[in-house]
Formats: C-alpha cells, sequence, structure tokens
C-alpha cells in the first residue's frame, strides 16, 4: 500500500518515486483537497504556488485555518485571485513559469447549484475557459483539473467506467463538470496541452467541507440536533479518504502520458469501488464520534444520485497500486480532528 499523503512514492511502472521537482500553480489551494494537495506537493520537494478567491460558499475562517495549518508551515503562499479575471489569471500564468497547474478551484455542491446556478457559470465554466486558455499562452507542460463522480448522473448499473456515457447530467454542476472535460479535450486536440481529469467519489477526511453529509452530520450529531437521511438512507456512496485522493494526484502528475498519444486529454476515476450505503455510514460515524444520531428520514432530493461506484482499473493501470484508507480508520481521524479544531459545535 502507498503512503498516504506523499504522492509518487511507487514504482511499478518505472517512474522514479522522487521525481524531478516541478514548479506547480494550485487553484483552489485554500480548499479541501487543495489544501492537502499542495501542502504534500511541497513536502515532496516541488516548489507550489497556491491561489484561492477565499469565497464565502462555507465559512472563509476555515479556509485561512487550513492555509495557516496545512501551507504556512511548509512556506507554500496562497494569494488572492479570480480566476473569473481572465486578465488577472493570465498575467499569473505567463509570469509564474509552472511546469504544472493543479486546478482544483470550483463552486462546489450539487443542491446549491439549483439555487445559484450562476455561480455554477461563472466559476466552473468561465473560470475553467480561463485557466485552460492561460496554460495554453504560457506553454503549460500538463493541466489537471477536478471533475466529479457526479458525471455519470441518475443511473444505478455500477460500477462505473471513464468509457461509459455521461450526457445525461443530474444537477447543474455535474453538467459544468462534463463542460470541463469538453473544453479540456478540446484544447489537447487542438492545442496539445496535456490534461488529466479527477473524477473524485466523495471525498471526506479532515479540513473538510462543512456542506458535505459526513462534516455537517458530525456537527449536529455532537450538537445533539437530528440529522435527515434522504431517500430513506438508502443511497450508496463511494467514499475516498483524502489522503488516498492525494496519492493518487501525485501518481497522476507523475507518470508520463502513453508514448502513442501525442496529446492526451484523459480522464481517471478516483475513488475505491467500495460503496456504502448512507444510513450505514452513519452508524459508522457514531462510532467514531462515540454518540448516538437522532436520524429522520426524508425523500429523494433533487440532483441527487442513487448510487457512486468507482470503477478504478484505469488508475490502478497508470500509476500501479494507489492508497485505500477504511472508512472506519478514515471516519475516526476525521473525528479527532473536528473535536480538536471545533470543541463546541454550533448550535450546541
Amino acid at each position: 500500500m502507498v503512503a498516504a499523503g506523499y504522492p509518487g512514492a511507487r514504482g511499478p511502472q518505472g517512474y522514479d518515486s522522487r521525481p524531478m521537482p516541478q514548479h506547480i500553480l494550485v487553484t483552489g489551494a485554500a480548499g479541501f483537497i487543495g489544501a492537502h494537495a499542495a501542502a504534500a506537493l511541497a513536502r515532496q520537494g516541488h516548489h507550489v504556488t497556491g491561489v484561492d478567491n477565499f469565497n464565502s460558499y462555507y465559512e472563509v475562517q476555515l479556509k485561512h485555518d487550513r492555509v495557516a495549518a496545512l501551507l504556512q508551515p511548509l512556506d507554500v503562499p496562497c494569494q488572492l485571485l479570480d480566476l473569473c479575471d481572465a486578465a488577472a489569471t493570465r498575467a499569473l500564468m505567463t509570469g509564474g513559469g509552472f511546469d504544472t497547474v493543479l486546478h482544483l478551484a470550483a463552486q462546489a455542491g450539487v443542491r446549491h447549484s439549483i439555487q445559484a446556478p450562476a455561480d455554477y457559470i461563472q466559476s466552473n465554466l468561465v473560470g475553467f475557459a480561463n485557466v485552460v486558455e492561460a496554460c495554453r499562452e504560457a506553454g503549460v507542460g500538463h493541466l489537471l483539473y477536478a471533475s466529479s463522480s457526479s458525471v455519470y448522473g441518475n443511473r444505478t448499473d455500477a460500477p462505473f467506467r471513464e468509457t461509459d456515457r455521461v450526457d445525461r447530467p443530474a444537477s447543474l454542476y455535474a453538467a459544468t463538470k462534463i463542460a470541463n472535460e469538453l473544453i479540456a479535450h478540446t484544447y489537447a486536440s487542438i492545442h496539445g496541452l496535456r490534461s488529466t481529469g479527477l473524477r473524485f467519489f466523495t471525498v471526506y477526511g479532515p479540513w473538510g467541507r462543512p456542506d458535505m453529509a459526513y462534516f455537517s452530520f458530525s456537527r449536529r450529531i455532537r450538537a445533539g440536533q437530528p440529522i435527515t437521511l434522504f431517500a430513506e438512507g438508502q443511497l450508496l456512496r463511494d467514499f475516498t479518504y483524502i489522503d488516498d485522493i492525494v496519492d493518487a494526484i501525485g501518481g497522476l502528475m507523475q507518470a508520463p502520458a502513453p508514448a502513442e498519444v501525442a496529446r492526451e486529454s484523459a480522464v481517471f476515476n478516483l475513488g475505491h469501488h467500495v460503496p456504502v450505503k448512507v444510513v450505514d455510514f452513519v452508524h459508522m460515524l457514531e462510532a467514531a464520534l462515540g454518540l448516538k444520531a437522532h436520524i429522520e428520514f426524508g425523500p429523494m432530493q433533487p440532483g441527487d444520485v442513487p448510487v457512486t461506484c468507482a470503477d478504478d482499473s484505469r488508475l490502478r493501470e497508470r500509476i500501479g497500486d494507489w492508497a485505500h484508507t477504511p472508512l472506519d480508520l478514515g471516519l475516526g481521524r476525521f473525528a479527532r480532528w473536528i473535536e480538536a479544531w471545533e470543541p463546541q459545535p454550533p448550535g450546541a
């Protein structure tokens, strides 16, 4: 098993476990995945620059706390930048000398996309297009970007494979991620910009996002408040621990493209093919917190999908075995973190 949190510690494909240091731009570096990835890449010896717009989709203080805890000790800067500003994005990219861009900045949240569609059009389409065009102008060698398991839509036949059709999105959020993949493919085909799409499957762990179910459930359970499980708690999710995600990102960043593919535009599932019912997940969260949840059940919500389940064969073919943290262990780590970071949960 690969050491979680330290990308590049592998070798079955023949590439060096200590790759040549690169200058890497990480967008969304104050975010959940971005902060962890930027820190891991810096520990590996890369020169990492971070940017973030520090928007208020959830509490901004958590973003500043991530920067202080994960990035500042490693001297990783996190500059304020709105990627929807095309001129500022171009200036950063052309003057930065970046070898690789890890583009994780985006407006997240399936349900929020129903109430605030304009946020997704701006961040996920305009912002993405600005980044891709700036990468082209600056001659960036490799663009890796956040996609999502949401692209697979409202379906039950699992596992999901990268070759499956993805033209039936169940939310605007998913539609923007499909659009990102198409734009990246176009730039690879026309301009030779190598791109790698990262289809994340329900990422969880310390320093996570408060809008995610495991985080909001934990807050409510600790405050003695009820939690609502939609679709009667029968939704299936392929939970993936943050260190495993970071390990896969590092492997994909390091692995060379196939020799026969001159202008590669590839997408990869980052999930473990181990879906868990949400109601069972809550019982595991109860054990991690040492508390009993007051559960209420509700109907299926608009934009939700019944199941996510990754086939990670393509990922393993490219990078070999990757880290796999058992769900109970990962939830235990998250529980210890949230108890330390937020001793008194909101509403307690």
